[in-house]
C-alpha cells in the first residue's frame, strides 16, 4: 500500500472518529459474510458503528487523540466500534454478541474509557456496570422514595384525624340525647307569668 493511499485512509478514520472519546476495539477476523452482515445489521439497529482498520493504520488516525491509548499492544487487523448510548451500554452489547454463538468467533479486544486503557477483561466487567439509563431510574428511586414517603405520612395523619371526627360524630348520633333547644322569643312570653295589675285606692 503506497503512502499517498495510506495517508487517505488515515485521514478517513480520523474524520470518522472525530469527537469520539470512547470506543471498543472487536475482532471480526474469521466472520464469513453471512455472519458480518447481521452482525454490522444488529450493530446498526444499537446506533453503534463498526470499521475494520489495520492497527498501524488506526494508531496513526488516533494519534493525539483520546482514543490513542486503545491501540497500545495491539497488533494486525481489528474493528472500532463506537456509539450507543454511553460505553456501557457498548460494552454491555459488545459481550452479549460475541456470547453469542451465530457470531463466532467475534470477541472483544480491548477499547479506551475517559482517556484509559481496557483490556478484554476489563471491557467484560464494565459490561456489568449499570448503563446510564439504569443509572437515571437508580437516582430517580432515591430522589422520589423520601417525597412518596412523606406524602405517605401525610395522607396517614389526615386519614386518622378524618376518622377520629367521624367516629366522634358518629357517638353523638348514637347517644339519642335530643339537643338542647334554645328559646325563643315567644315561648320565653308565653311561659313567663302575668305582670300583676296594681289595684285602685279608694
Amino acid at each position: 500500500m503506497s503512502k499517498f493511499v495510506k495517508n487517505l485512509i488515515s485521514d478517513d478514520l480520523r474524520k470518522r472518529l472525530e469527537g469520539v472519546e470512547s470506543a471498543l476495539l472487536v475482532s471480526v477476523a474469521g466472520l464469513d459474510a453471512n455472519k458480518n452482515f447481521r452482525l454490522r445489521k444488529t450493530l446498526r439497529e444499537k446506533n453503534i458503528n463498526l470499521v475494520v482498520v489495520k492497527n498501524s493504520l488506526a494508531r496513526r488516525a488516533t494519534e493525539g487523540t483520546p482514543l490513542a491509548p486503545a491501540f497500545e499492544e495491539m497488533e494486525g487487523s481489528l474493528a472500532v466500534v463506537w456509539g450507543a448510548e454511553d460505553v456501557v451500554s457498548l460494552a454491555k452489547e459488545v459481550t452479549r454478541l460475541a456470547s453469542d454463538k451465530q457470531f463466532e468467533p467475534f470477541s472483544a479486544r480491548g477499547g479506551v474509557m475517559d482517556g484509559g486503557r481496557l483490556t478484554a477483561e476489563q471491557v467484560r466487567a464494565v459490561s456489568k456496570w449499570p448503563s446510564r439509563q439504569e443509572q437515571l431510574s437508580i437516582l430517580a428511586g432515591q430522589i422520589l422514595s423520601p417525597g412518596a414517603m412523606l406524602a405517605s405520612q401525610l395522607i396517614s395523619a389526615g386519614g386518622a384525624l378524618a376518622s377520629q371526627i367521624k367516629q366522634k360524630s358518629e357517638g353523638e348520633e348514637d347517644s339519642g340525647a335530643p339537643p338542647a333547644e334554645t328559646p325563643t322569643a315567644e315561648s320565653a312570653s308565653a311561659e313567663a307569668p302575668p305582670a300583676e295589675t296594681p289595684a285602685a285606692e279608694g
